[in-house]
């Protein structure tokens, strides 16, 4: 009798979760850049989010129980975990630092983190911890590209690389991993910040 085919294993599933959180980025991005969006906004999204995943923990909800089915993998403490770091990480950027280093550390979370894993699990072969090499090379060229829109090469570069080095080390804090879509959008603010300060 086969086992069960567990949703991470889907053909794909990787690739479609990774595409909603560039798109997740891209949106907040150009929501906020035309003032669609305040942070204000974003914060008030991140508690119905916080919201719904406590009552999707316990019921299904239509729609929602969808996007968790196609979205999100099983192996998580709570639903919707990934995009509501995800939404916290750019809501921090977007509180704490200037617009352009906002908008270019949510690139680089959106295209370098998103990139990094699906290379690393369809290409990588050379393993660091539980990242790949060849996916954090990816990543600190995605990253790259996608922050250069908004701040210099060196920043833009320099913030993709420590972010993504310090994703593969797997930072820790108070003993527990810090989520990637906090610190890489952290990290990469304080770096290309600390860099435009020179």
């Amino acid at each position: 009798m086969k086992k069960p085919v567990k949703k991470t294993e889907y053909p794909f599933f990787e690739l479609r979760r990774q595409a909603f959180h560039i798109c997740l980025g891209l949106a907040i991005i150009l929501l906020s850049k035309y003032q669609i969006l305040s942070a204000r906004g974003l914060f008030i999204i991140l508690i119905v989010g916080i919201l719904l995943s406590m009552v999707s923990s316990r019921y299904k909800l239509p729609g929602i129980k969808w996007f968790l089915k196609n979205f999100e993998r099983r192996d998580i403490p709570y639903p919707g975990q990934g995009a509501i770091y995800f939404v916290l990480g750019s809501f921090a950027v977007l509180g704490l630092f200037p617009q352009n280093i906002a908008y270019a550390a949510i690139m680089i979370l959106a295209l370098g983190d998103s990139l990094a894993t699906i290379a690393g699990k369809y290409f990588g072969k050379h393993k660091m911890g539980d990242k790949t090499v060849e996916g954090t090379i990816v990543g600190v060229i995605a990253g790259f590209i996608g922050a250069v829109f908004f701040v210099s090469a060196s920043a833009a570069f320099l913030g993709s690389f420590v972010a993504m080095l310090a994703e593969a080390l797997e930072i820790r804090l108070f003993g527990k991993v810090i989520n990637d879509n906090i610190l890489v959008p952290i990290v990469s603010a304080f770096i290309m910040y600390g860099v435009s300060l020179l």
